[in-house]
Parts: structure tokens; C-alpha cells; sequence
């Protein structure tokens, strides 16, 4: 154990650090130790990671003095910033910069950045086709974290940019899943159109992390994406009906009627979903499903995730205008 490779895990709690330290944690004997980095120790699932054989340490990515304790003798380091904490692009970015600088007066041999695409790239603020929020971003959770990938490199630290796909959990924890409408049929809501939306397994985030600093410097200085499947709406309603076993239909949206939900976030997921849907091709094609199953030969289809998550799906069981007919 003395001898194992440590891997400092920002945000080990959460979603994507969590499956990263789970999937280190699970492979005894295979030369890597976790080093899981938490705001609050005391959690339940701080604790549950030590009883796993963690070691937890407090660290806040706001505080890069703590960031630099904790990064300290670490082999490798997994960044992640939570933009619906405070929906801040500026605040990530200066996260990252922390992280940057305290992975590089540590000596950290490889960090990997989970990431998104600028997608001010391809939809310029002058560009029309989608609303400019904040006065200077079209998707700024998207666009914070892609502005933040030169920070690594500018540093100095051995970095691999990590894109990730829309997380399947999202129809479980973040107000995506069926919603029954007034008619009493259940339905899902994306404006997608008939394109392809890659999404993956969060666990599996992690897996595929575990495999890239696994796999030494193959991925240094390189941006991968990761999916483990790219469905259409149509097709995710169509998984969603075997797998709850009551219909559920595909609800398209525009984006601007998406855009006016009026939830927090909705303007900046409308552009996110129609950034999709317009650059189809370049957004599938930077998250190949065969290079993803080659770092990760474990990884779940949307079918799979289903058979093991429906019944943690929250369902309505009827409308109020069905339960007054």
C-alpha cells in the first residue's frame, strides 16, 4: 500500500469523483490509492468513502492553499468544478486556476480536467441562432470549463482534458425524468429534434478516468470524450417505456420554448441542448462510443443503466386533471 500511486480526487463526494474513487477503491491490488478531497469530512459519504479505504481530507477548490496541502506527494489529480453550485462561469475558471497552481507546486505527474467545449467556438456572441447570456456566454457551463482547459496547459501540468456526456442520473436527481402531462401520458422533454444526445452512467465517468491515468502518459496534453451511448430522444422514451413498463413519449420542444421553462438554469440548458442538436456531428463524434469502450469495457448502455436505476426514476402516478376526471 506504501508503494501505491496516489490520486488526490476533487470533489470525491459528488458525482463524477465519487465513481473515480469507487472505481480505485474496487481494484485491490492495483497499484493506485485514493486521496478523496472534501469541503466536510463529516459527511455520510466522506465517511463511507474512509470505511472504504480512503483517505479523506478537507480541501475547498476556493482555497488553493488547501488545494496545495492536499495535492501534496499525490501522483495524479482529478478536477471537477460544480457549476450549479453558483452558476458562475468566473468562478470556475478561477477554480481551475487554483487547481492548476497547486497541482503544479505539487509535482503532480498527471491531472486529468473534466471538461466541456467553449462553445463559443462554434456559435459566436454575435451569432444570432442562440440567445448570449450574461453578456458573454452562449452555454456558460459549458463555456467556463472549455475557457479553463489553457489554464492547465499555461501552468504547466501534465493534463488530460476529460468531455464528459449528459449524465442519465440527471432523470433522477435533476428534474429530467417523465413528467405526466395534462392528457395523463408520460412524457420526456429535450429539444433535440431527432438528434442524437450521447449520455453516459456517472460511475462510468469514473471508470474511465481510473483507466486514463492507468494508462500512464498515452493521454498527456490530449483532450478524450466519453459516452456510453448516443440516443435520440425518441429512442431514450422508447428504453424508458420497456424499462418502467408504462408508456412514456418523447416530448420536442423548441429551444426557445425550452429556454422559457422558467427554472433556474433553463435559458442556459436551452442553448445547451440546442448547441447539441445543431453540432451533432462534431459533439457524437468527440465522445466515441468504441474509444469509450476500450478504456471502459464495462460500460453501460442507457438499457443497461435503466434495468439497474428504474425504480430509483421519480414517477407521478397521475395527474391532478386525471385523479378529478
Amino acid at each position: 500500500m506504501a508503494d501505491n500511486k496516489i490520486i488526490a480526487v476533487v470533489g470525491a463526494t459528488g458525482a463524477q469523483g465519487g465513481g473515480l474513487c469507487r472505481a480505485i477503491l474496487g481494484d485491490k491490488g492495483g497499484g493506485y490509492s485514493v486521496r478523496a478531497l472534501t469541503r466536510n469530512a463529516s459527511t455520510d459519504k466522506a465517511k463511507d468513502l474512509k470505511k472504504l479505504g480512503a483517505e479523506v481530507v478537507t480541501a475547498d477548490i476556493d482555497d488553493v492553499e488547501s488545494l496545495k496541502r492536499a495535492f501534496h506527494g499525490a501522483h495524479g489529480a482529478f478536477c471537477v468544478t460544480f457549476f450549479w453550485e453558483h452558476f458562475s462561469p468566473e468562478k470556475e475558471v478561477a477554480q481551475a486556476k487554483n487547481m492548476a497552481v497547486a497541482a503544479k507546486q505539487a509535482g503532480v505527474k498527471h491531472a486529468i480536467w473534466s471538461t466541456l467545449e467553449d462553445t463559443r467556438k462554434w456559435v459566436p456572441l454575435h451569432d444570432n441562432r442562440m440567445p448570449t447570456l450574461n453578456g458573454k456566454y452562449k452555454v456558460p457551463h459549458f463555456d467556463g470549463k472549455g475557457e479553463a482547459d489553457r489554464v492547465f496547459a499555461d501552468h504547466g501540468v501534465p493534463t488530460t482534458c476529460l468531455l464528459t456526456s449528459f449524465y442519465w442520473e440527471n432523470l433522477i436527481y435533476f428534474g429530467m425524468g417523465p413528467k405526466r402531462g395534462e392528457d395523463g401520458n408520460l412524457y420526456i422533454t429535450f429539444p433535440m429534434g431527432g438528434k442524437k444526445l450521447p449520455g453516459i452512467a456517472a460511475d462510468d465517468i469514473g471508470k474511465c478516468a481510473y483507466a486514463i491515468f492507468r494508462r500512464g502518459n498515452e493521454f498527456i496534453g490530449k483532450t478524450v470524450g466519453i459516452a456510453g451511448d448516443h440516443l435520440t430522444g425518441r429512442q431514450m422514451a422508447a428504453a424508458l417505456t420497456k424499462a418502467l413498463k408504462q408508456e412514456v413519449r418523447y416530448n420536442d420542444v423548441s429551444p426557445d420554448a425550452y429556454r422559457r421553462l422558467g427554472f433556474p438554469g433553463a435559458e442556459d440548458l436551452g442553448n445547451m441542448f440546442q448547441f447539441k442538436r445543431d453540432f451533432e456531428k462534431d459533439f457524437c463524434g468527440a465522445r466515441s462510443l468504441d474509444f469509450s469502450r476500450g478504456l471502459n469495457p464495462t460500460m453501460q448502455t442507457f438499457e443497461i443503466w435503466l434495468a439497474a436505476n428504474r425504480d430509483r426514476i421519480p414517477l407521478e402516478k397521475e395527474s391532478r386533471q386525471a385523479s378529478a376526471k
